[in-house]
């Protein structure tokens, strides 16, 4: 189903897609890097509006979110189109494929009073936006977006961090939680194995915690890539920077697509780099993509007691013993997103 892609604007003789900090200036049947915004007829359509490539119930913690209504399902949703072309992508087949395809796309058709009617089926508490990059689908997310909103559910981007201030300040009264991707602290990472840059992530990152979103980071620890101590702890500097009590994931990377010449992460390094964050002052760092409860749980920043339990791949197993966003232990409130 192809939309008229609003998030643009004419200048001169091309249309200016303002959802994504590429800023693609495109004329008469040009596509854009994501490769589902295209030109037609001097306006910027969605090839891609209300068409379901994935769509699944999921936990929570699988997107991953460990301080956003923990224990609950979110109805995960996702087109084909990327805005970064990651030689590590583990949904490749969903966010290259326009790009591969030369504009193809596929999926279900399902507009938004469906995605909310499926979500309150199933019991979801929210809508995650995931799979591949939501911002470059933005009109078909912010339409189920309004209507989630309207019947009481959540919405959370699963996102790379490439969106525009005015994207972020579009979707804002509908959006309650990112999951931002910092893939490395080296620009020269970005270009070599995302065909992206740093600054706008960080920039993005800063911007959407100033808008009062709750937002969790994610980096995938990739061996010889971005997995050295200054890089970690640099990281682990910029996040204690804006708030030391924002949730970073590391996460174990496997060989995949088209970096297939990097071993697993090994365990060890997944620790050092808890270490790091630790060292620095983060308070709530978590260990990916490992089944290892001590690093998955959440602590108590005052008494440090232990306050959610999880086991099992991406903590499955959930034992939220806050009372209404407390310690059970010594009453602190627990910075997080805990009633629906």
């Amino acid at each position: 189903m192809i939309s008229d892609a609003w998030l643009s604007k004419k200048v001169g003789s091309k249309i200016l897609c303002q959802a994504c900090s590429h800023l693609c200036r495109l004329q008469e049947n040009e596509y854009g890097i994501c490769g589902v915004r295209k030109v037609e007829n001097g306006t910027l359509k969605l090839t891609v509006y209300a068409n379901a490539a994935a769509l699944n119930l999921d936990p929570i913690e699988k997107k991953p979110l460990f301080h956003f209504l923990p224990g609950s399902t979110a109805l995960s949703i996702g087109t084909v189109g990327c805005n970064f072309a990651c030689s590590f992508c583990q949904n490749y087949e969903m966010s290259q494929f326009s790009k591969d395809q030369k504009g193809a796309v596929f999926g279900k058709k399902v507009l938004p009073d469906e995605v909310v009617r499926l979500a309150k089926t199933y019991g979801a508490k929210s809508i995650a936006y995931t799979y591949n990059e939501p911002v470059v689908f933005f009109e078909y997310a912010y339409d189920c977006a309004v209507a989630a909103k309207k019947n009481g559910l959540k919405n959370i981007f699963v996102t790379s961090g490439y969106e525009t201030h005015l994207a972020i300040d579009t979707i804002n009264p509908y959006l309650d939680a990112l999951n931002i991707d910092l893939k490395s602290f080296s620009d020269k990472f970005y270009q070599k194995l995302c065909k992206a840059r740093l600054a706008p992530v960080l920039d993005c990152i800063k911007y959407a915690y100033g808008k009062g979103l709750w937002i969790e980071l994610t980096t995938l620890l990739i061996p010889e890539e971005n997995d050295s101590d200054e890089e970690i702890r640099s990281i682990a500097q910029f996040i204690a920077g804006i708030d030391p009590l924002i949730p970073w994931h590391l996460s174990a990377f496997f060989p995949t697509y088209k970096l297939t010449n990097r071993p697993p992460t090994p365990i060890e390094t997944m620790l050092r780099g808890y270490r790091i964050a630790k060292e620095e002052g983060l308070k709530n760092v978590y260990v990916g993509n490992l089944n290892d409860s001590p690093h998955e749980s959440t602590y108590c920043p005052i008494c440090g007691r232990v306050v959610i339990k999880r086991n099992g791949h991406i903590g499955s197993n959930v034992n939220n013993m806050l009372q209404n966003g407390k310690c059970p232990f010594c009453g602190n409130m627990i910075s997080g997103i805990w009633q629906n």
